[in-house]
């Protein structure tokens, strides 16, 4: 049995069967099925299904929102956020879907008419996570109904009733049986059905240590494996740069959703002639946060997911503040802030060092690391350091030096003046032990797809 205890009280929320292996079994049966047919649909009625998909979704948003509060902890006054960006997704990739999956013509030769096709895989199995349940999740599930493949969906089990939400969005769109099913699913059949051959693609978000039991359970196999795993996203806030600006977005891009983003800030570095000013401003920025219950309006700093998690960032601090660092934000400004519960203050931290956990290993909560640098050169060194790329941010006036910077950087996205978001029109990709694979994007498709090309001799004589 499932059960979500809900970071707001510890309460239990949900309680769901979990699939056996017998529902795989006919769920997988009723994907290739359902697939066989709707790959020869014509893109206009792909677009149309996933449509009205998007439309019976966010006509759900009033109940969606209060869920997303219980399941995981997002602040009422920002659930329609995520809603919203769902939407843009999900029409953006609908929208670019028939030019992107248009054959290719490869050029004339007489007597012949070639061209290249992209063909669906067949079965996609997403493996969503729990932080951005809808954003992430729909990443890969309408780009891959638009290019022709059945979808299995199994979300984190902390956000089952958003798993739900799609199958009921799918249904009310008309979708055939088994082109999307939701399950909840334990690790042990996740796995196995990774391992099925019916399964011909699997999109995992989630940790890095996820990450290689996925791939290690499809080692027997051939198929395709997208991952977006962990991430220490830095930025580096450059001398030229518009402080106040910069004070704004990296406040918000380290704690908006309690810091638990895959491409939120979690380092900072500095030039120092600009330094002393950037962190007076961002810890009295930070100050102003409202930590508290997710269902109250006003809170603007919800419960990290579950005490666990909490407690894990707490103690990186404590191991930073014992080696040397500096906490400047005093929790006591913030009351909810206590050990043994999910809630937790925001913290900014500076006299870190490379050699804490803080400014090397994911942190996924509402602590920042600042650090001082003297050139562009120090910065881009720093901010390499990291097994991780996720996306890296700088924030300066000059863009011809933010390209020339960006081009140094070992990341996925790159960031001028801004942070912790997704463009569907660019590439959602990582490096190193991020992952690899690439979601949204006309490239985002060729993950979706497989190339298969047509010779035709049109004379035989």
């Amino acid at each position: 049995m499932l059960k979500v205890v809900s970071p707001v009280d510890g309460s239990i929320y949900v309680e769901r069967p979990l699939a056996t292996a017998r529902d795989v079994d006919e769920a997988l049966n009723e994907a290739k099925r359902a697939q066989a047919s709707w790959k020869l649909m014509s893109m206009d009625e792909r677009a149309a299904l996933c449509l009205r998909f998007v439309d019976a979704l966010v006509a759900m948003k009033d109940d969606i929102v209060p869920e997303l509060a219980w399941q995981m902890g997002r602040p009422i006054a920002y659930g329609a956020g995520e809603v919203r960006g769902f939407e843009e997704r999900a029409r953006y990739m609908v929208g670019i879907a028939a030019g992107t999956l248009a054959d290719i013509d490869v050029g004339p030769k007489d007597g012949f008419h070639r061209y290249i096709k992209r063909e669906p895989l067949g079965v996609v199995f997403t493996i969503a996570a729990w932080n951005y349940p809808y954003l992430i999740a729909v990443n890969s599930v309408v780009p891959a109904i638009m290019a022709g493949n059945a979808v299995i969906l199994k979300h984190s089990g902390q956000t089952p009733l958003c798993a739900e939400r799609f199958a009921q969005a799918f249904e009310k769109a008309g979708a055939p049986d088994g082109l999307f099913t939701a399950l909840h699913m334990s690790h042990e059949l996740t796995e196995k059905t990774i391992a099925d051959p019916r399964v011909d693609y699997v999109a995992f978000t989630g940790s890095v240590a996820g990450g290689h039991a996925v791939v290690k359970a499809a080692a027997d196999r051939f198929i395709g494996i997208g991952l977006e795993l962990g991430g220490k996203d830095p930025a580096y806030v450059r001398a030229d740069a518009n402080l106040a600006h910069a004070v704004e977005n990296l406040v918000d891009g380290a704690y908006f959703n309690s810091g638990q983003s895959c491409c939120g800030m979690e380092r900072l570095y500095v030039h120092e002639s600009v330094y002393d000013k950037f962190v007076e401003g961002f810890v009295a920025l930070a100050k102003t946060y409202k930590l508290g219950s997710p269902l109250d309006g006003a809170t603007t700093l919800g419960p990290m997911v579950r005490s666990s998690a909490a407690a894990f960032v707490r103690g990186q601090v404590e191991s930073a503040i014992r080696g040397g660092a500096k906490a400047l934000v005093d929790e006591k400004l913030f009351p909810a802030s206590k050990p043994g519960t999910p809630y937790l203050a925001p913290q900014v931290l500076v006299n870190v060092n490379h050699q804490m956990d803080v400014m090397r290993e994911e942190t996924f909560g509402p602590v920042i690391g600042i650090m001082k640098v003297r050139s562009d050169d120090e910065a881009v060194q720093l901010m390499n350091d990291s097994p991780y790329g996720l996306t890296a941010a700088i924030w300066t006036e000059d863009e011809d030096a933010a390209v020339a910077i960006g081009d140094r950087i070992d990341t996925g996205t790159w960031f001028m003046n801004r942070c912790d978001y997704l463009d569907p029109a660019l590439a959602w990709t990582g490096v190193k032990d991020t992952g690899r694979g690439c979601t949204l994007s006309r490239v985002g498709y060729e993950y979706l797809t497989r190339p298969k090309s047509y010779h035709l001799r049109i004379k035989t004589k």
